[in-house]
């Protein structure tokens, strides 16, 4: 007797009519026939299951606070970063909590299983951070939270942001962030950069830079980000977040800079729906659209997971938890148009961004997590191009949430009565 029976299913790796049995919160077995009593079965019927959505990059507390105190009428990250200023100032922690849950709810019924979220720590109260250690006890069963201490106003630039670090660390909070390019000189945020990665590995934790988001070529805080890495032993748990600079700087630096990366076995966290939409503001024509490097990163061998950074607030007044919409803009601005492309592009929504976050148990084999979401599409490509339909989405082996497949009627002379995206045949 197991919990939950998914049959015929497709997998990302290309294999088709798979059942997946569940037990005990554990994949129990993966593998075509199996022959078990369930307490729940659901017919996949050829559709896609994948491990859960994985977003490696977001600022929770300030989502859905989208017009407080009021818009960005320009559009850029500095404006943003004075609003959000203003907006810390107003708040509560139940404000902020409020707003977390509902973007929570939303991002579980859209297949999020985990989320890395930087939380603002240049605050006396640390309200965010108060708030924030609330929702990830109220969501632990649905989706795992990892909070990054984040000096938003510059570990030097804002007094008293290292003890407020400190404190957040103490308090509960996982990985050591930081915005070295914030600082008001190279020389400060380099000193930030190393700051903060010494106190990551004397308390055995990761790091996570917002790093080098700039449109200026000689922002090169990720070269001492990797120095650090490397001296330090945080090889696999240090993220570059952003690394838009790379996008301007001349081809030969980047050459060096990325075997250094390589060599430190840095993370990178590009994050493509905000990137295009903050960097080149100061461009006429030919415009920067900011992404930073991915194909070079990735070929290199590098762990690259795209994140989705911002849902309607002070940076970005869009989106809607939808790692796939990240996933397809990520595709379309690196103009990864191969099949192994797009492929790969799947991966950095789940298993890259899995990797650099560290989730243990994540994945689709035998022991791992029964976390798993079934997609109205045939297989990753298609997932992506399509913006599938969460047809259900499994946490710990019980379905959290379900979605009609999106099927539309028509009504045309000697044409089909539906018509599925997901099963168009030519």
């Amino acid at each position: 007797m197991v919990d939950l029976l998914i049959r015929n299913a497709s997998l990302p790796d290309g294999r088709q009519g798979v059942d997946i049995a569940c037990k005990a919160g554990l994949i129990e077995a993966v593998e075509p026939g199996i022959a078990a009593e369930a307490g729940e079965v659901l017919d996949a019927e050829g559709q896609l299951v994948s491990p859960p959505f994985v977003d490696p990059h977001f600022h929770m507390d300030a989502t859905l606070s989208l017009g407080r105190p009021r818009m960005n009428v320009s559009g850029t990250l500095l404006e943003g970063i004075g609003l959000w200023g203003e907006l810390k100032a107003q708040q509560t922690v139940d404000e902020i909590i409020a707003r977390a849950l509902t973007y929570c709810d939303m991002a579980a019924a859209m297949g999020i299983g985990a989320i890395r979220t930087h939380v603002d720590i240049c605050d006396p109260d640390l309200k965010g951070v108060q708030a924030l250690l609330e929702v990830r006890d109220k969501i632990k069963n649905y989706i795992s939270l990892q909070l990054v201490a984040f000096p938003q106003d510059g570990l030097y630039r804002y007094s008293d942001a290292l003890d407020l670090t400190i404190r957040a660390l103490d308090m509960g909070v996982d990985v050591v962030g930081g915005i070295p390019h914030f600082e008001r000189t190279m020389e400060d945020g380099a000193r930030s950069v190393r700051t903060l990665c010494e106190l990551a590995a004397e308390r055995g934790l990761m790091v996570d830079m917002h790093c080098d988001e700039s449109d200026d070529p000689l922002s090169r805080h990720v070269e001492t980000l990797t120095q650090e890495t490397q001296r330090l032993g945080l090889g696999g748990r240090s993220a570059g977040s952003h690394l838009t600079s790379m996008h301007s700087m001349d081809n030969y630096y980047v050459s060096k800079l990325i075997d250094l990366m390589v060599e430190a076995d840095l993370n990178v966290i590009p994050n493509p729906l905000i990137n295009i939409m903050l960097q080149g503001r100061h461009d006429t024509y030919p415009k920067r659209r900011g992404q930073t490097r991915v194909r070079e990163l990735r070929d290199a061998g590098l762990t690259v997971g795209f994140g989705s950074d911002c849902v309607k607030d002070p940076w970005y007044s869009l989106g809607r938890a939808d790692m796939l919409d990240v996933a397809s803009m990520g595709l379309h601005v690196g103009q990864l148009s191969s099949r192994e492309d797009m492929a790969w592009c799947f991966e950095a929504i789940t298993t890259n961004s899995a990797r650099i976050m560290g989730l243990e148990g994540y994945g689709l084999q035998k022991g791992c997590r029964a976390d798993m979401v079934l997609l109205q599409a045939a297989d990753p490509i298609e997932a992506i191009r399509l913006r599938a339909t969460r047809l259900a989405v499994v946490r710990a082996g019980r379905v959290i949430a379900r979605t009609p497949a999106c099927v539309a009627e028509l009504a045309l002379e000697n044409r089909p009565a539906h018509v599925d995206p997901s099963r168009i045949e030519v």
